[in-house]
């Protein structure tokens, strides 16, 4: 289970690394839309699109669902959650670091 999530965190990461994929995935928070929508605002190929889409599923962040020759996608949010609930854990290690910094610069003000 632990391997499963790891490399599950670690696709979610990977996903989430390139802006393209991070813009697609807010346009698809606005609702479902097909491949050739999601790729308009591109300077890229519709093939290009459709590697960076094949990445956000494999990591589960995309869901397609294919009605005929268009493919309809959605987003799936739950591998972000658990990305967040990951870094949560870290957020105390930089709250305790601020703090102590803040706590040093007012010891060394005049």
């Amino acid at each position: 289970m632990v391997e499963h999530s790891a490399f599950a965190l670690d696709e979610t990461f990977a996903a989430l690394s390139h802006p393209t994929r991070r813009s697609l995935l807010q346009r698809l928070a606005a609702g479902e839309a097909t491949v050739t929508e999601l790729a308009t605002p591109y300077q890229i190929s519709l093939a290009a699109v459709s590697k960076h889409l094949q990445v956000l599923e494999r990591a589960g962040l995309v869901q397609r669902r294919v009605q005929g020759r268009v493919h309809h996608l959605s987003i799936q949010a739950e591998p972000m959650l658990e990305a967040a609930r990951w870094l949560v854990h870290f957020h105390r290690f930089w709250e305790l670091s601020l703090d102590a910094l803040e706590a040093l610069a007012a010891e060394t003000e005049p």
